[in-house]
């Protein structure tokens, strides 16, 4: 075959390759699962298990190959770097840090023994697979928490996890891996490889941001079109930063990728919105590329060779593992049991640990260690084995797990973090459900933020403040604040701005609440509030202990009547049927309100009224046809 032929050949696979990455994002938002199965799936149809299209040899072999998967993993890093921010670290609970740290630690050790273990691996390959295994990832996690919409905290705790520990994972692995090539296994010589590889890619990350950051701030980099060339030049950096300090000390380069969008990423640079837009779309032509690629390569051979040692390593993985870290980590925060068993069942693998697996794969059969070429087969079946289960279980069935598990909440979005906004979030929290605050007073702020809540700092008359905060996505909004102004304002925002299902406002001064009812608003009297939760203390002290402890022993809920079974259905009958302890306590039909009688017959749009224990109200929902 000739030069050119061989060119031409290289092109259309690159093309093919590239359309199959974008088929396989389309198929992922229409089937709402993450796209990685579908890189896999497409990955193994052209390979050789498949069509037998591509090979090592397709990128002029491994060397080829390395550098491609090598500056791969460097644009993702740096992308997933650029995302995480310091005010969501800020947002996220304290359970984050025990995540990628004493989690991180042992899901590495936990793997490593499995492997070693279940699989009779040598240490240094079981410890590498552990490093690379303790990555969740962004690239899997993101796109779950899309179509199952958790409580903020849920999926901040997740997001920032995944963030992390991709980075994290990939310094951590190839410092084992370099230490393991160099068949120096001692305390001093890992120290002075991580110290090396860390610190150089430390060093050559902040010069190189700094320079980038530089440049835009400073320098009119071409007032015709400035946010492409601030795209251009922030990608340029990524890779800058790559390239040297991995010439410096080979394996440096993540950690220099990782810094530099560290930095960058919380720098306030021109334009953001656009760099941001364009680093996603260049990151997900990179990852599909790249997660096809290592798919081809990948041998069913290597897979069916774990046997059964294989599946019980992912099975300590995922029901053994995860469990153990994500209920250690979250104790003592707000977070539900059924949340925790949530975050549990979602701890899918992505791309990081494929592309730095079938990276060291290709190095240990090559001359940096030629001696270990077991080791390499046994390194990508493993990590690809668990990437493979987890993203297909835990991906696949997330929405399904998530509704089992009453996880999904209604989205309330509280403006004004003060002793009225803070007790409502208190009560709707304790319910279950997803709530978001904002508050512009530092103080009130950090405050909200110690204690768990989920808090957003701004103006809440300000449209991107509350889109932000994800107005677009919630049932109820709720005005606060202490100025009537602000909360008139805010109401109508929600209204006009974005058709929020259902918003209410507070009236500090009641002679303003006539005025906010004139125009659509649902207003609470502050005054009027107060002095009727005092006469339920002064003539009906029972029901007002009772209401008091709404959200926590007790509940009220109204739902509409629109299932068939309950139409033409009587009071006494459908009563007969809910759990115990719990009753209709009204019915609403056209606007009128009344404690019905037995014989009452339910028509088609009631909404009824039920009382009564918190989780025997959910059940009696549940019995009555309608989602909680």
């Amino acid at each position: 075959m000739t030069g050119a032929e061989a060119t031409g050949d290289l092109l259309v696979l690159v093309a093919a390759i590239v359309g199959l990455g974008v088929i396989s994002q389309l198929l992922s938002a229409r089937f709402r699962v993450p796209s990685v199965l579908f890189l896999i799936l497409a990955g193994v149809a052209i390979g050789p298990e498949g069509l037998g299209v591509l090979s090592v040899a397709s990128f002029g072999g491994s060397s080829g190959l390395s550098t491609i998967v090598g500056l791969s993993v460097a644009i993702i890093v740096f992308e997933g770097a650029f995302h995480l921010k310091i005010d969501k670290i800020r947002e996220a609970p304290a359970a984050v840090f025990r995540l990628v740290t004493v989690g991180a630690a042992i899901a590495l050790v936990g793997t490593a023994v499995a492997v070693r273990f279940f699989l009779g691996s040598t240490w240094d390959i079981a410890l590498l697979i552990g490093a690379l295994l303790v990555a969740t990832g962004p690239t899997v996690v993101t796109p779950i928490l899309k179509v199952v919409p958790v409580r903020d905290r849920v999926a901040a705790t997740l997001e920032t996890e995944g963030i992390v520990n991709d980075v994290t994972a990939a310094i951590l692995a190839i410092v084992l891996f370099k230490a393991m090539t160099v068949r120096e296994l001692s305390a001093d010589i890992y120290l002075q490889l991580f110290a090396e590889r860390l610190g150089t890619g430390l060093l050559v990350g902040v010069v190189v941001a700094a320079i980038v950051w530089g440049i835009l701030q400073y320098v009119d980099i071409s007032p015709d079109d400035a946010p492409r060339n601030a795209r251009l030049l922030t990608l340029a950096g990524a890779i800058v930063a790559f390239g040297t300090a991995d010439y410096v000390f080979s394996e440096a380069g993540v950690a220099a990728a990782a810094t530099a969008g560290l930095i960058l990423g919380n720098a306030n640079l021109p334009y953001e919105e656009e760099i941001e837009a364009f680093k996603g779309d260049i990151t997900l032509l990179v990852l599909s590329f790249v997660f096809i690629t290592l798919a081809a390569l990948l041998e069913f051979d290597q897979l069916f060779a774990l046997g059964l040692g294989g599946v019980a390593v992912v099975a300590i993985v995922m029901l053994v593992l995860r469990p153990f870290l994500v209920f250690l980590a979250t104790r003592g925060d707000r977070f539900t049991v059924r949340e925790r068993v949530f975050m549990s069942a979602v701890g899918p693998r992505g791309i990081i640990p494929a592309s730095v697996a079938t990276l060291f794969a290709i190095r240990l059969q090559t001359a940096e260690a030629p001696t270990n070429p077991a080791g390499a087969d046994l390194l990508v079946g493993t990590v690809f084995l668990v990437i493979f289960v987890t993203v297909v279980i835990e991906g696949g069935f997330a929405r399904q797990i998530a509704e089992k598990l009453e996880v999904i909440p209604m989205r309330v979005l509280i403006i004004g973090g003060g002793r009225v906004g803070r007790s409502l979030a208190e009560r709707l929290e304790a319910r279950g459900e997803n709530v978001v605050l904002i508050e512009n007073d530092r103080t009130a702020l950090e405050g909200l933020r110690n204690d768990g809540y989920s808090a957003r700092e701004g103006d809440g008359t300000d449209v991107e403040v509350l889109r932000e905060a994800g107005v677009e996505n919630a049932r109820i909004v709720v005005a606060a604040t202490g100025d009537d102004d602000v909360n008139l304002l805010v109401a109508q925002l929600a209204e006009s701005n974005f058709d929020v299902q259902t918003v209410i406002a507070r009236a500090n001064n009641p002679s303003n609440a006539s005025a906010f009812e004139d125009l659509g608003v649902e207003t609470i009297s502050a005054a009027e509030s107060t002095a009727w939760a005092i006469d339920n203390v002064i003539e009906r002290p029972a029901l007002s202990n009772w209401m008091s402890e709404l959200g926590r022993s007790g509940d009220v809920q109204e739902i509409e009547v629109t299932d068939g079974d309950l139409v033409g259905e009587r009071i006494v009958d459908v009563g007969s049927e809910l759990p115990n302890g719990v009753l209709i306590a009204l019915v609403s039909r056209n606007g009128e309100s009344e404690v019905p009688n037995p014989d009452v017959e339910l028509q088609h749009g009631d909404h009824i009224t039920l009382i009564g224990r918190t989780e025997a109200v959910r059940e009696a929902i549940e019995r009555c046809g309608v989602p909680v």
